[in-house]
């Protein structure tokens, strides 16, 4: 699911420490956060006021969008009677905006009927700085859902939680959606989410930490297995990271904010946000690390394993633990730590621990949209031991694991490069 690099990356940018999904990142000016990088080949779709204008989103394709200071934007889809339908929007107001404290983005979707099928908002947090964050909306197929079963068409509405809060701009907000679809089972299962579970709050992982560069967005997310990972952060930057989680597996994370060498005072709300999403990039839960200066850090809260019968909980996190995939880790160190302890960069340690044998999954009657979005294949346990999306060039994979010199990068991105072009040319 992450995003792949062309072998032009490796010639382009082979003076910098090359990571897929982050060839944009070669040419950012020092001290400046990434900006969020959408999927590659992401539509762009106009959002209608009306849902009598309402666009279709298509499973599996992203679409780039944009939402208005003021009022929703609607979008369409087009379902069947069997599958369940997500659809994640990721709200990403510019670096110059301001928000209130509990702005955010919400995300509606209703049927044709006008019956409300799900509800779900994600704030900014008590650090009031802008930055990507996501909400998910559903269709669910299931016996204690009486409404929303039928074929036809279903309306995403998408809006801003606080426009007029205290200290929030009217700029308006670029958006990306993905909608997925996940097939019924072919054989009924639970209708109750598990009740016993290991709810103990995990010791964070120890051991020498490894520096991997996160990435700037969902579909570049830096892949991570379980281990411990430093990386720079900036105030006002956000990095995305995605962790293999298997049917039966549990993930616990702690984040660390290394201390300050300015020697200032000072404190930070939330200074360090760390948000869990799952596969449809549905949010799961999420720790604010204050910072005064000194180190710090703070950990996700318990969450159960993952099992396909937890989307009968009444918890929204443990619902949101209902199918093994790619999670995503994403990071944003708030733009305010930068006035009383400067620009850094900051030093942020990840302690991953992903605890429990992989287990079978549920039988589906069929595949989900995109393809294997619900399941965790050898090629993602091998791109999350090498920090290396699965698919990619091996001259990438060199460049990653093995840190070959820049001359050495330059003739193997050359010779990939040619590679590539004959077969184009063949084809």
């Amino acid at each position: 699911m992450a995003v792949r690099v062309g072998a032009a990356a490796v010639v382009l940018g082979a003076t910098a420490a090359m990571v897929p999904g982050h060839a944009s990142a070669a040419v950012q000016a020092p001290g400046t956060p990434s900006p969020y990088a959408f999927a590659p080949g992401a539509q762009r779709l106009q959002g209608a006021r009306s849902t009598g204008d309402a666009d279709l989103l298509k499973p599996g394709q992203a679409y780039k969008s944009s939402l208005p200071g003021n009022g929703k934007v609607n979008y369409r889809l087009d379902l069947d009677a069997t599958s369940n339908a997500y659809v994640s929007v990721t709200a990403v107001p510019s670096p110059d905006s301001t928000v209130s404290v509990i702005d955010g983005v919400k995300v509606t979707v209703q049927d044709a009927e006008g019956n409300t099928c799900s509800v779900d908002n994600t704030p900014f947090g008590a650090a009031r700085s802008p930055h990507p964050v996501a909400a998910w909306g559903m269709r669910e197929i299931s016996p204690n859902r009486p409404l929303c079963k039928k074929p036809g068409a279903y309306y995403v509405s998408v809006e801003r939680v606080d426009p007029k809060g205290e200290g929030a701009s009217p700029d308006a907000w670029d958006l990306e959606l993905l909608a997925m679809t996940e097939p019924r089972t072919v054989r009924s299962g639970a209708t109750s989410a598990p009740e016993v579970w290991n709810s103990a709050t995990p010791q964070p992982l120890q051991g020498e930490a490894e520096h991997r560069k996160g990435g700037a967005g969902f579909s570049g997310a830096t892949p991570l297995d379980q281990g411990v990972w430093r990386d720079d952060i900036r105030p006002g930057q956000t990095l995305f990271y995605e962790v293999p989680v298997d049917w039966g597996q549990q993930i616990s994370v702690t984040a660390e904010l290394g201390s300050s060498g300015t020697g200032a005072t000072g404190y930070t709300s939330d200074a360090l946000d760390l948000a869990l999403y799952n596969p449809a990039r549905g949010d799961v839960a999420d720790v604010g690390v204050g910072y005064d200066g000194d180190q710090n850090s703070g950990s996700l809260p318990a969450l159960p394993p993952v099992d396909h019968a937890n989307r009968h909980a009444a918890q929204a996190q443990v619902s949101a633990m209902r199918f093994a995939g790619s999670y995503y880790l994403v990071a944003h160190l708030s733009e305010t730590v930068a006035d009383t302890f400067g620009e850094g960069p900051f030093k942020m340690t990840l302690r991953v621990t992903v605890s429990g044998e992989p287990q079978g999954g549920p039988e589906y009657a069929g595949e989900s949209v995109p393809k294997g979005a619900f399941e965790v294949s050898d090629e993602d346990r091998e791109a999350a031991a090498e920090g290396v999306a699965a698919g990619d060039d091996t001259a990438m994979r060199l460049l990653a694991v093995g840190g070959i010199g820049t001359g050495s990068a330059l003739l193997v991105g050359l010779g990939v490069w040619s590679l590539v072009a004959r077969r184009r040319s063949v084809a």
